[in-house]
């Protein structure tokens, strides 16, 4: 299971700590749910999410506020626990003193934020899922191109980063070359990102490694890009039959989410670019709902059909 440190949750949300003492360099998060502590703080602590972030909003900290000070000692020793990661209150709201004190015994960090709760939830939910999604490495390269996520795959040398190259002369954008991190970040979206050591460069043979930022300037390049289209170079088999209708769509599968995948031919002469950009636009369409293949159909069935009737 892969984890997010504390500290970055810190940094990327911009948290207010209000237990410096605490050292929270080895706190891991390995949840993307979070919890709202309702039930747990009226003592029922049954199936409690100890391991996720405890995110107080002004309900429970106006509930708080109401418990005797006998009530708040119960409910607090049976809370706080040394295994929550930490605790987050919303609207810049602050917890009471005997609440810090239980917080520091058990080394449970406490954290503020201006953010309503609300959306301090959905922000760090949505990270979160990102950070921890599944996640795998495969050899190819991810363009933006129109909008659309087109990952190129085919064997080594056989021309995917200089088809990049060209599309980013073009005007669109690299996310990544050579290795591309692939999660999945809900059942219907895989994200594409560069891992950081390779980040914003292309190796094209002959040449060496170029960086592409510095190159084409900053609009050139993208840090993570949702896979929409997935397309395959082949060497051209003249025994195999390629598809040159597309009324039946071909798939790949990563992380157990189907990709639309195009296999292309490759022969001297074929422009990948322009090939890539079709392929990208023509996706676009289809999810628009135009089928340029269907529309086709369509046409030679009412042709046949008026012949027919003649």
């Amino acid at each position: 299971m892969g984890a997010v440190a504390l500290t970055d949750v810190v940094d990327k949300l911009k948290l207010k700590n209000l237990t410096p003492d605490i050292n929270i360099e080895n706190i891991k998060i390995t949840q993307p749910d979070i919890n709202r502590p309702a039930l747990q703080l009226a003592g029922f602590v049954e199936h409690f999410e100890v391991t996720r972030v405890q995110v107080i909003g002004f309900v429970e900290y106006t509930y708080m506020n109401s418990l005797s000070e006998e009530r708040k000692v119960e409910i607090y020793s049976q809370l706080i626990e040394k295994q929550i990661p930490c605790f987050v209150f919303c609207r810049d709201l602050e917890p009471d003193p005997l609440f810090i004190k239980y917080s520091e015994q058990n080394c449970v960090p406490i954290f503020t934020t201006a953010k309503s709760t609300s959306s301090f939830m959905a922000e760090i939910i949505r990270w979160l899922n990102v950070k921890l999604a599944p996640c795998i490495s495969i050899h190819g390269v991810l363009v933006d191109c129109f909008g659309e996520g087109v990952l190129i795959i085919g064997e080594s040398g056989i021309g995917k980063s200089e088809a990049a190259l060209e599309l980013i002369r073009r005007g669109h954008r690299l996310v990544t070359d050579d290795v591309v991190e692939i999660r999945k970040v809900s059942d219907d979206t895989l994200v594409g990102s560069a891992p950081g050591i390779t980040k914003h460069f292309i190796e094209l043979r002959g040449i060496g490694i170029v960086d592409v930022k510095r190159l084409f300037g900053a609009s050139s390049v993208k840090d993570t890009q949702n896979i929409d289209l997935v397309i395959r170079l082949e060497d051209w088999n003249k025994d195999k039959d390629y598809d040159r209708l597309g009324l039946e769509e071909e798939y790949t599968e990563y992380l157990g989410n189907k990709i639309v995948c195009h296999t292309i031919p490759i022969r001297p002469g074929r422009n990948l670019a322009v090939i890539c950009e079709s392929a990208a636009v023509n996706h676009r369409q289809k999810k628009m709902g135009y089928n340029a293949a269907k529309e086709l159909y369509n046409r030679v069935q009412s042709s046949l059909t008026q012949k027919r009737e003649e």
